[in-house]
């Protein structure tokens, strides 16, 4: 009998093998010749999967939120004004994460399940001069996806920096960095890049670092700071050692494998297949009468699916008996509607039959709860999309 359940939730997903043998190899020296050469070789491929050419991989030990605050820290000073744009939970922290630095922040918060019009943002970079603008482009407490490529090229209008939150969307949504203009794009290495947690990663543009190196203060916080990584990155790349603190040289090596195997898809593949992926779930929730947070699936993400329940359904007797039925599913996160919807991540190396037997097991948890509807309904209409 199979001792786990299949991982179908925002991240941490499922690895495949070749990343976790990389994982679980032997540890080798992070000094030694051929740890080098695959920590340059994860760099270089950083910036093909980023769509960044021209930008600059940083590789650091921690978590997503590590990624956020680099970003942050390294481009705000003390009285800098900041424009955070909100789609959920992670919009509002980075307001918060601002706010610490001692930026002046201006937070426009989306209605529960929008976005924020477009019109809007430009109205606000037009009546203040902003040095900074973040964007969440999924937020994975609603699934609500930005409109990025639009984003960007509003706030190059009026001089802004762009950070992007891309923790949900990288190597899974549509992100051309370089051409859309964003400054700084981050993510975490549990979610589409495939490689169990550990690893905060962002590739920042030249006009990032530039605004770094004009910085007249010192950045605040020491183990951020670009000063002590951009000699690491750099020296890694020329295939030399260099050393500030001990990189996670098992996790490096499995994240190698993943961007390799990301980059033999390729990247159009892989944002076609999301999209796909996508359209199946959609589908098969709407023939089962669920709706989602997102009020437009226009906006609506393509790395996770974010259902309701379905009245006099509660998460506390739904999501256990999908578990007996082989899949593990999310919570809600966002505290408003916490207790009325779930969370369904499908991003990364996630197959087709991944996303059936998740389908699968959403119907025999409905099931279990007596809800009413026709059985295999939902797994036929996914198949239907997924045929196509």
């Amino acid at each position: 009998m199979k001792d786990r359940t299949l991982l179908m939730i925002p991240g941490p997903i499922e690895f495949e093998p070749e990343v976790l043998q990389a994982l679980g190899a032997p540890t080798s020296s992070h000094v030694a010749p051929e740890f080098i050469e695959v920590f340059g070789q994860a760099l270089e491929r950083m910036r093909k999967v980023w769509l960044c050419p021209s930008g600059q991989p940083f590789v650091v030990a921690g978590s997503g939120m590590l990624a956020l605050e680099m970003a942050v820290v390294n481009l705000i000073e003390p009285g800098d004004k900041a424009l955070v744009l909100s789609t959920g939970v992670f919009g509002d922290r980075y307001a918060d994460l601002l706010r610490r630095y001692r930026a002046e922040v201006k937070l426009l918060r989306a209605p529960l399940g929008e976005t924020i019009p477009l019109q809007q943002v430009e109205e606000a970079l037009a009546k203040h001069q902003y040095k900074l603008m973040t964007i969440t482009h999924v937020d994975t407490s609603t699934g609500v996806r930005t409109d990025a490529k639009s984003l960007g090229a509003i706030a190059s209008k009026y001089d802004t920096l762009t950070v992007l939150d891309g923790v949900c969307s990288v190597a899974g949504e549509e992100l051309r960095q370089e051409e859309w203009g964003i400054d700084v794009a981050l993510t975490a290495s549990q979610k589409a890049i495939g490689v169990p947690p550990g690893l905060a990663l962002l590739v920042a543009s030249p006009r990032a670092i530039e605004a770094w190196r004009r910085r007249k203060t010192p950045v605040g916080n020491y183990y951020a700071d670009w000063k002590n990584w951009l000699p690491i990155m750099s020296a890694y790349e020329a295939r030399k050692a260099s050393y500030f603190a001990t990189p996670p040289v098992n996790l490096i090596c499995a994240l190698n494998v993943s961007l390799e195997r990301i980059l033999g898809e390729g990247m159009e593949a892989r944002f076609a297949r999301h999209q796909r992926f996508k359209r199946a779930f959609q589908e098969a929730l709407r023939v089962l009468g669920l709706k989602q947070v997102p009020t437009d699936s226009r906006h609506a993400a393509a790395t996770l699916t974010a259902p309701y329940y379905p009245s006099g359904i509660t998460g506390s007797e739904f999501l256990p008996k999908v578990k007996a039925a082989g899949v593990t599913l999310a919570g809600g996160l966002h505290p408003d509607i916490k207790d009325r919807y779930f969370r369904i991540g499908h991003m990364g190396a996630e197959t087709a039959g991944n996303l059936l037997a998740t389908i699968g097991a959403i119907e025999a948890g409905l099931e279990k709860c007596g809800y009413q509807f026709e059985l295999g309904a939902g797994v036929s209409a996914a198949q239907r999309i997924l045929r196509s």
